[in-house]
């Protein structure tokens, strides 16, 4: 059973990686991630494994897209993992718009750290 405790600091460590993220601070995001971590390439399709496959899928994303995500709202799902609706705006290096849309991010954790995350895109 998830305790309310725990329940909060799932959170903390998420609303922190996602200000990592927005800042680019690749390091801080991966703090909050367990070493063995399966992360979704959602621009290339696959799954980066590991904290350096992470470092690199980023270091290229934002070499070619400004992504910027928003936690909106917290669901804790029945199986333990963390249901998140986000706002997503991903622009271009011009600055042209390429998306803005909101999607559900789900978290699985192990060892107090993000073990996985899981790309739900409208209609699923």
């Amino acid at each position: 059973m998830m305790t309310n405790v725990a329940i909060s600091g799932q959170e903390t460590i998420l609303e922190q990686t996602y200000q990592h993220f927005n800042d680019r601070n690749i390091d801080g995001t991966l703090a909050m991630m367990h070493p063995e971590v399966d992360w979704p390439n959602g621009m290339e399709g696959g799954i980066e494994h590991g904290h350096e496959a992470v470092r690199n899928y980023w270091t290229r994303q934002w070499k070619i897209i400004d992504p910027h995500v928003e936690p909106i709202e917290f669901n804790k799902e029945v199986d333990g993992t963390m249901d998140l609706t986000v706002h997503q705006v991903v622009h271009d290096i011009n600055g042209n718009l390429l998306l803005d849309q909101i999607i559900h991010h789900i978290y699985a954790f192990e060892e107090g750290l993000i073990k996985s995350m899981e790309i739900q895109k409208p209609g699923f």
